[in-house]
């Protein structure tokens, strides 16, 4: 197994899920995926988990608090960009375009983070990292592979995420792929169709797996729903868009070629 020690900035480097019931979330990812839920108790109450694999961190998950899950907030899973200064990337957002959803604020010594909204209506944040680098564990079975973002206007967003992060888009009329600045492709972007509803723009996390149509399968069995496949795209590989018995949505996926090194190992 490869481990990252240190993200380079403009790379997504952590998921975590907001969810209605922990423990569910718990359950059902560990028999998914083969994560070790690891509860760490928060300052004000509650706990917020690092889900692992070895003992090395692949994702998080969190309870949504009750006033917000009084008001609607559905179980959601959150990508987070790795940057050294999210202060300044705060202003560069706003500059751009975007919306800052609330400030830049300390995770107890673990880091600093950030939640924006793009223009087209996705959320994504920013995490400054201290004691806690991100996903030790990514572009392997079983953890964070890829980040995709799902939006009704892909011009203003390839203008804005170039402007605020220095990402390079190769576009074809079907799919377009961001290169940081080292020419590694990290993350990718399609248009919603109109053949899928009132769909909001988002980015979806995609999960590495050894077996599609097993992951999906057994998704199912513990819950989970299938929105969409498990179909191939094109001759890279096959994917699968699940649901998780909460409602949080995150897609699965296998390539039929390499799959990139992990970025920032030794």
């Amino acid at each position: 197994m490869k481990i990252v020690k240190k993200y380079p900035d403009g790379i997504f480097s952590w998921v975590d899920l907001a969810t209605t019931d922990i423990a569910g979330a718990h359950a059902f990812y560990s028999g998914l995926f083969g994560w070790e839920p690891d509860p760490v108790p928060l300052p004000g109450g509650g706990s917020y988990t690092n889900f692992r694999i070895d003992g090395y961190s692949v994702a998080g998950a969190g309870q949504i608090p009750p006033d917000m899950a009084a008001s609607g907030m559905p179980p959601v899973w959150t990508s987070y960009v790795n940057y050294s200064d999210i202060d300044a990337l705060a202003a560069r957002v706003a500059e751009a375009g975007g919306t800052v959803l609330f400030p830049p604020m300390d995770i107890m010594d673990q880091g600093r983070m950030v939640m924006f909204q793009d223009p087209t209506g996705a959320a994504f944040g920013a995490w400054q990292p201290a004691a806690h680098i991100g996903a030790q564990v990514v572009n392997q079975p079983n953890s964070l592979v890829w980040n995709e973002l799902q939006t009704r206007d892909p011009e203003t967003a390839i203008a804005f995420y170039n402007k605020v992060f220095g990402w390079v888009e190769q576009s074809d009329p079907h799919y377009t792929m961001w290169q940081d600045g080292n020419g590694r492709f990290h993350c990718g972007l399609v248009r919603i169709g109109e053949s899928w509803g009132d769909m909001p723009s988002n980015w979806l996390a995609y999960f590495l797996v050894e077996d599609v149509d097993a992951a999906a399968a057994r998704a199912v069995e513990l819950g989970g729903v299938v929105h969409h496949g498990p179909s191939d795209f094109g001759d890279m590989g096959r994917l699968a868009v699940l649901g998780d018995p909460q409602g949080a949505t995150f897609a699965v996926i296998r390539f039929n070629g390499p799959v990139d090194e992990p970025p920032g190992t030794e």
